[in-house]
């Protein structure tokens, strides 16, 4: 930053080669545009003068209106009518024919970016003891008489008492993410192909229940009687006698028969 600065310790003030740079207030714009706004240099009763750097670090000087002249239609076209005669015009024939005839009102700084929206400012160049973008704001305000003296009492503008800065209204946010049509395309066809399947296994479940055919009755069935068994001649015994018990050996059982294939067992 080019110029003499004097730091004033009461009331953290700046002096800028005469003019007082104060502090940021509550209001001011932390930003306009590509700029950064540092202080503030002038408080005129149309609007505000800041000391504020571009990407480069180069210091520029930007006035900006009030929200009570912003709010004016004529005093924003006074100011903006005052920047425009100085802004460069860009190409074309109609630019070229403008530069050949006027070079713009005289003293008036050279203009490096404006905003002609809701909240006009402009930028010029920051020049230690020259003129700074206040000049702009000296159209704003109109006084005297158009035709003759002056007489009479002066008239006020109705939008004096509005002091606060007028701040550009933030960027709009961004839109929403969309999908490409392809994404939806794909995303539609896996819905229909869900509810398809839901709706099939659905109706496998709950849907009427087919009914039987009526099955054929059993054939009747058949006894034949078989002869009983005969045994084999091998088989064929006689039954053994028994001794008969001595006279000495009453009371004794006498053995039973034995019959071919039955075990007797052991005597107890």
């Amino acid at each position: 930053m080019h110029g003499t600065i004097t730091v004033s310790r009461a009331g953290c003030r700046v002096c800028f080669h005469g003019w007082v740079a104060t502090p940021l207030q509550y209001g001011d714009p932390p930003r306009l545009g590509s700029y950064v706004v540092q202080a503030r240099l002038q408080s005129p009763a149309t609007g505000f003068v800041y000391l504020a750097q571009d990407a480069e670090g180069r210091a520029v000087s930007i006035a900006l209106l009030t929200r009570g002249a912003a709010l004016d239609a004529a005093a924003r076209e006074r100011f903006l009518t005052a920047i425009r005669q100085v802004a460069p015009v860009r190409g074309g024939v109609r630019g070229w024919v403008a530069r050949a005839r006027a070079r713009g009102p005289v003293g008036a700084p050279p203009v490096l970016a404006i905003d002609d929206g809701p909240a006009p400012w402009v930028a010029v160049p920051y020049v230690p003891g020259g003129t700074g973008a206040e000049w702009f704001l000296r159209t704003v305000l109109v006084s005297g008489t158009l035709i003759g003296a002056a007489h009479g009492p002066e008239f006020v503008p109705y939008w004096l008492g509005d002091r606060a800065p007028a701040v550009p209204a933030p960027p709009e946010p961004a839109p929403p993410a969309t999908e490409t049509r392809r994404a939806v395309l794909v995303a539609l066809s896996m819905l229909v192909a869900l509810i398809t399947l839901t709706g099939a296994m659905t109706w496998l479940l709950l849907g009427p229940e087919e009914s039987a055919p009526p099955s054929r009755p059993l054939p009747p069935t058949l006894f034949v009687p078989t002869p009983p068994p005969v045994p084999s001649p091998g088989e064929t015994r006689k039954p053994t006698q028994s001794p008969s018990p001595s006279p000495g050996e009453s009371g004794t059982v006498s053995p039973r028969p034995t019959l071919p294939g039955v075990d007797e067992g052991e005597d107890i």
